[in-house]
């Protein structure tokens, strides 16, 4: 016993604190902020260091990385905290993958462990170790292990308590560390005070202590073995259990504390200081050697209003300086113009860093979040899981035609700070449209826009593409005719049409005997059929439709390409009208993830937009919940994730891909085509 975690970690260490939303994620990060010296105190969430910004203040919620680098005891701690809504997850992907390891802000409240576990889960498949600080613990109402037991099913390791609370008349005014056997009094805003015990929870204490221990010695023989033989293990053997499982992944640690009175901070960073991995460990998570030349991970892209563009990086090994030209595993390259400590918004320019630091690297124009920085041609790539596929989009346009410029460099920085929003061009409609993972995404997206380029903007739901088919064939004769001097106009032309499979296209032919209609001028015809298909009598673009030139006649003098195709257009207008047009919707299969006890809601709510259930299921490797399958029509799914996530406490999901068209009657067929006609 007392040698498995090895030496200390002493290095700079990156740590990543994520949670669900409102768990007190910024309040922890400006509480340990406060307590090291980074700044003068500690004020309420988002007024000092994070949600900076002035769409995190507006909304009272983080809505991006905050990265903040600070020093314990002589190290050097850098914190990212992360945003805990489900809209904004993915800016927590590239810092999990390159930092050491993560705090997971809780707090005792039954509603939010599908969020926690959604949590868990991630730093399980990326293989990141946890802590877990179990926050806002003066106002628990139950006892911390019934708490413990509660958030106990999202989690795949076992969360091991590493303090209680204790408590006067009832109440929280302290901790007792369950690895020290010492009691905490907690003072407001500063460090709490040593006292002993209390005679009245010295047997919850060895109570604890002994779940505690039992556990660590399922990964420690020598352990089980004083235990069974009701031997007192030394107190250094029990901190290197601590210390080894964490690092392993084999446990996950609990604190408590309010972060709110910075309460349990110390303590906390302790903890970190002891027992965190370093980024040699986070080196061999990620299968990467020791090399002496630099590779850095970006974790996240800025742009700032007067540095310009600022890329987020952890150097995973060598040394940096300002001015060392980099080349990413995108094959991009650049040189580093600035290099800057983070400190909330605030930068402070540093000659060089060293292996295992978090830094700014200044106007790397070519670099995007998530690449792999090297010298040379060694360059690793760290693989990121792609951004999930969007669930919420918007067409957005400038009000001043002058500012469309402005407008489309400024989405591209956006896209650029935020991998999970994607940006196209709809060729069809003609819009530009913005997709990402909820209303409040998009709208924080859009005043950013605002915001940072004085952009007026103007936004609406982007356009279906409905189309329409018909039902019977008919056969109808095209003729135009025009004679205005000089050389006249003539084509002619029979056409047969019908329908088709849904899904087949468009089909042309001719059966065309004896030259009626000489050989030069079918393609002309079959010009003008196409053009006649971009709009049919209901306003939308036909499909699934063969049409076949059965007949027609020609003048030698007067006969030319144009006149064909207008022929050919005169024979389709009235041919598609009379072929009982019908409008086809696109229908999508609809893959939902949610919690078991919301099924029945997510049934509802698709049933409700004119879904039809195809079967759900228990989702594999997710105890308590589920996956549905459904078809759903395209225009019933707007702000269908904004219902959802309004059901199940923000965590329900879902992918969509196109499956296939479906006729589309009644009124709201009829409203639409009205509308297109107007």
């Amino acid at each position: 016993m007392g040698k498995r975690a090895g030496e200390r970690r002493t290095g700079p260490k990156c740590i990543a604190i994520v949670g669900p939303f409102a768990s007190g994620k910024t309040t922890l990060l400006e509480a340990i902020l406060a307590r090291t010296g980074a700044i003068p105190r500690q004020g309420a969430a988002g007024q000092t260091v994070g949600d900076f910004s002035p769409e995190a203040r507006a909304h009272a919620m983080s809505v991006e990385a905050t990265v903040a680098t600070t020093q314990f005891m002589g190290e050097s701690l850098t914190f990212v905290d992360c945003p805990g809504s489900g809209e904004f997850a993915y800016e927590a992907v590239p810092v999990l993958s390159a930092c050491d390891l993560a705090i997971v802000v809780a707090e005792p409240d039954e509603k939010k462990i599908p969020a926690l576990q959604l949590i868990l889960r991630q730093l399980d498949d990326l293989g990141v170790p946890r802590m877990l600080f179990l926050n806002k613990i003066d106002k628990a109402a139950g006892g911390v292990r019934d708490t413990l037991k509660l958030l106990q099913p999202a989690s795949r390791t076992p969360l091991v308590l590493r303090q209680i609370p204790l408590r006067e008349n009832g109440i929280v005014v302290g901790s007792i560390d369950l690895a020290l056997e010492r009691a905490y009094i907690y003072r407001e805003h500063a460090p709490s005070t040593v006292t002993q015990i209390p005679d009245d929870q010295r047997a919850s204490e060895l109570e604890a202590r002994f779940q505690m221990l039992e556990t660590l010695a399922d990964h420690d023989d020598a352990l089980m073995e004083h235990l069974l033989e009701e031997i007192e293990p030394a107190r250094d053997a029990v901190f290197d259990d601590l210390a080894a499982d964490l690092r392993d992944g084999s446990v996950t640690p609990v604190l408590i504390g309010a972060a709110e009175r910075g309460n349990g901070i110390l303590r906390l960073l302790k903890a970190l200081r002891h027992d965190a991995p370093d980024v040699a460990s986070t080196r061999e998570r990620l299968g990467m050697e020791a090399n002496e030349k630099p590779v850095l991970a970006v974790m996240k892209t800025l742009h700032t209003p007067h540095g310009g563009k600022l890329s987020i990086a952890r150097i995973l090994s060598g040394n940096v300086t300002d001015g060392t030209e980099l080349t990413a595993s995108s094959g991009q390259s650049g040189k580093v113009s600035g290099l800057y400590t983070m400190l909330g918004k605030d930068q402070a320019k540093i000659g060089s860093a060293r292996e295992g630091e978090t830094v700014a690297l200044g106007k790397l124009d070519a670099i995007a979040t998530g690449d792999t920085l090297s010298t040379g041609n060694a360059v690793v790539s760290l693989d990121l899981a792609p951004a999930p596929q969007p669930v919420q989009a918007i067409a957005l346009r400038s009000k001043d035609r002058k500012d469309d410029v402005k407008l489309s460099a400024g989405l591209q920085k956006l896209v650029q700070e935020d991998p999970s929003l994607t940006m196209e061009q709809n060729q069809e409609s003609g819009e530009t449209i913005l997709s990402g993972h909820g209303e409040m995404h998009l709208r924080v997206a859009l005043e950013r826009l605002e915001n940072r380029y004085q952009i007026a903007i103007a936004s609406s739901e982007p356009a279906i593409p409905y189309r329409e088919t018909i039902r019977k064939p008919v056969t109808k004769r095209g003729r135009h005719k025009k004679q205005s001097g000089g050389h006249g106009q003539f084509g002619d032309v029979v056409l047969e049409i019908k329908p088709l499979p849904r899904g087949a296209g468009f089909e042309f032919t001719d059966t065309i005997t004896g030259g009626v209609v000489p050989k030069q001028y079918i393609p002309s015809v079959e010009t003008g059929t196409r053009d006649s298909l971009k709009s049919g009598p209901l306003g939308f673009p036909v499909v699934d439709i063969a049409v076949n030139l059965a007949d027609g006649s020609f003048h030698n003098v007067d006969s030319s390409d144009m006149a064909f195709q207008q022929a050919a257009r005169l024979a389709m207008k009235e041919a598609l009208a009379e072929a009982s047009p019908v409008m086809l919707e696109p229908i999508f299969r609809v893959e939902i993830v949610t919690p078991s006890d919301a099924t029945a809601r997510m049934t509802a709510i698709v049933s409700q937009r004119r879904g039809k259930i195809l079967g759900f299921d228990a989702r594999p490797g997710w105890e308590g919940w589920d996956m549905v399958e459904a078809l759903m029509p395209q225009g019933e799914m707007r702000n269908l994730i904004v219902e959802m996530r309004s059901a199940t406490t923000g965590v329900a999901s879902y992918t969509a891909r196109f499956d296939h068209m479906a006729e589309l009657t009644g009124r709201q067929a009829d409203e639409l085509s009205q509308g297109k006609a107007a």
